[in-house]
């Protein structure tokens, strides 16, 4: 890969400068934003925050109806290059002890999207100052989407407003608690999984647990769905296709000498291929039908399809590797493999070339921590890292 994004070496230059001014003001915004975290589709004063400053920077900002924002920075014609962060946090507690800790009970940055949002509106910051000083080649429209977190993802409410209209090329970065600070790690093709969210609920005549010959036994019922729905999904789809079911969560009774008349079972189903993804929901329905129907039970399947994988573009992603290169040096830039967990930026690579990048978080070092536990500490470095990086990626599309 080239050292540095092609014929733009001075304007690399000079955002890494801006961003180096700027590095404990990055870090503070992000102190805010992680000590006062908001649930998808509620993010309004992370919002806010976040459009305050763009707009104080002369950036143009688009509020959408719900919460999240687009920004605009660059000339006013030619090609259009987005970067996207994310904004709602997670239902779970902060355990830190960290002074910038969530203050809103149950409620957590757990999966760095702090680190996004920040890193991206610092990125904006930076490209508008260099902006006013010598014109960037290209329009780079600044994507701060709600709702990550929920199925089918805030993704596809920016894609209806317009958010990709023009866009050649979209970016992100995401947190990567397992690689170092300072690392990126890249992947052309799938980046990440399908994933979909099963919700199960059965209902029978209950009774009391001397007789279950006399109910339609549905916990036991449950059990089986339980035990033998994944069981069954493995023999009925290609095994290439990585299929994992997994139940997060149960429901049924309270009292020890009673069958319950209801009860309920969720999880998500994930798989590495889309071909798979497609087929999956209908499998899954007359599975469920043929694993309750010998209990009498009935059995009502709530399935909300969420994202396919996230596929990286061969030269988007070269592309975003020119600019951590550029910024970081060519060591920076680590191998990465697929996972199962899902990620809505899917849904932009399915209309626009895009690649998104693990975001190295850990101190070298120190302990590996992991996403979505409300114990998640990141580096602070990793901010500005971010940020340099999806400025770099701006300025690395070649201009046609």
């Amino acid at each position: 890969m080239p050292s540095e994004p092609a014929g733009q070496p001075d304007l690399v230059a000079s955002l890494t400068g801006e961003l180096d001014s700027r590095v404990r003001e990055l870090a503070l915004f992000r102190r805010d934003l992680h000590a006062h975290p908001e649930l998808a589709w509620q993010e309004g004063r992370t919002t806010d925050t976040i459009a305050a400053r763009l707009e104080a920077a002369d950036l143009a900002v688009k509020r959408l109806d719900t919460s999240g924002l687009v920004a605009e920075v660059g000339p006013d014609e030619g090609p259009v290059v987005a970067l996207r962060a994310d904004l709602d946090a997670l239902a779970v507690p902060d355990t830190t002890s960290d002074p910038w800790r969530s203050t809103v009970p149950d409620v957590a940055h757990a999966c760095g999207h702090d680190v996004h949002a920040a890193a991206l509106t610092g990125a904006g910051v930076a490209l508008a100052g260099v902006h006013a000083q010598h014109p960037l080649p290209t329009r780079v429209r600044l994507l701060f989407q709600p709702a990550e977190e929920v199925m089918p993802g805030g993704a596809k409410a920016l894609i209806a407003a317009g958010a990709l209209e023009g866009v050649e090329r979209i970016y992100a970065l995401h947190c990567d608690p397992t690689l170092d600070v300072g690392q990126v790690g890249l992947r052309v093709g799938p980046l990440t999984g399908a994933s979909d969210a099963i919700t199960i609920t059965l209902a029978g005549r209950g009774g009391h647990t001397s007789r279950p010959h006399l109910t339609e036994d549905l916990t036991f019922a449950l059990g089986v769905l339980i035990t033998q729905l994944p069981s069954a999904l493995s023999r009925r789809l290609d095994p290439r296709a990585g299929a994992s079911l997994v139940w997060g969560a149960v429901h049924a009774g309270e009292a020890l000498n009673v069958i319950p008349a209801r009860g309920r079972v969720g999880g998500t189903l994930r798989m590495l291929d889309a071909s798979a993804w497609h087929e999956a929901e209908h499998l899954v329905r007359r599975l469920v039908r043929d694993l309750a129907a010998p209990y009498g039970v009935t059995a009502d399947v709530d399935y909300v399809r969420g994202v396919p994988p996230v596929v990286n573009d061969k030269a988007a992603t070269d592309e975003l590797g020119d600019a951590v290169s550029a910024i970081l040096g060519p060591t920076a830039l680590v191998p990465t493999s697929q996972s199962l967990g899902g990620e809505d930026f899917a849904w932009y690579v399915e209309h626009v070339p895009g690649a998104m990048g693990r975001l190295g978080t850990r101190t070298p070092g120190g302990p590996t921590y992991d996403l979505h536990q409300g114990d998640l500490r990141i580096d602070e470095r990793a901010t500005v890292v971010a940020a340099k990086v999806l400025a770099a990626a701006a300025l690395s599309v070649p201009i046609t």
